[in-house]
């Protein structure tokens, strides 16, 4: 990792509304900041995003991230996104070709964009949950329940019929999507400061390595940077 870069949860203040709908996880705005890039952790949630930039507006679909990555920081902009929640998918466009990638939509005019052949008003932060509302009303999304089928341990179905809807409703397996939730909740644990080895154990890995290997591609941190981080954190503040 570079010592110059951090998570977007140690670099940007976010601003959240209320998501509105079950088929959306968050609702949030934020600002550039003045470093010229961050860490974007693996996340198994899609998103639209929305960046205003020197009178410019962009919308963007970012797909699922299966490892992390470095992303440059805009300078001058506002940023507004709407995660989806997990099962949350849209018929007319696969999911796979998404994950680990971005598209940004064709912009029409100012305030309009292209969005499956129809002209749509760009979405604001005070309004996304009526815009996620027009979505559903007009078939392009919809959300498939197999992940609360899978985690409940009865899923009833073949696994083959199981893993095609895990892939059209999510664009992951159910395994990678695991492996994402174990390396987010060892984070969450580790800036707590919650000791390294304890973190192996809670979260289940099979010991110091296992869990090493998992930040180090999924959040691009080992366990000790992610501690250093917290520290130097708290004497900041």
């Amino acid at each position: 990792m570079s010592e110059s870069l951090q998570r977007a949860a140690r670099l940007f203040f976010l601003d959240d509304a209320d998501p509105g709908s079950p088929l959306v996880h968050r609702i949030w705005r934020t600002r550039s900041v003045p470093a010229d890039a961050f860490i974007s952790v693996a996340r198994a949630h899609w998103t639209l995003v929305v960046t205003c930039m020197r009178g410019e507006t962009s919308v963007t679909l970012r797909g699922p991230e299966t490892h992390a990555s470095h992303v440059a920081i805009p300078q001058d902009a506002e940023f507004f996104g709407i995660h989806f929640s997990l099962g949350t998918f849209m018929p007319a466009r696969p999911m796979g070709p998404l994950v680990d990638n971005a598209e940004t939509l064709p912009q029409l005019s100012p305030r309009t964009f292209l969005f499956d052949g129809s002209r749509w008003e760009v979405p604001r932060f005070d309004n996304a949950d009526v815009f996620v509302e027009r979505l559903v009303r007009k078939g392009l999304l919809k959300h498939d329940p197999i992940l609360d089928i899978l985690r409940d341990g009865r899923p009833r179905m073949s696994a083959r019929s199981a893993q095609r809807r895990m892939l059209r409703s999510t664009g992951l397996t159910y395994g990678e999507l695991r492996q994402i939730e174990r390396a987010h909740e060892a984070v969450a644990l580790l800036d707590r400061g919650v000791p390294i080895l304890d973190v192996v154990e809670r979260t289940g890995f099979s010991d110091q390595p296992h869990l090493t290997r998992s930040l180090k591609r999924f959040a691009d941190q080992t366990p000790g940077e992610i501690l250093r981080e917290k520290v130097a954190f708290i004497q900041d503040v």
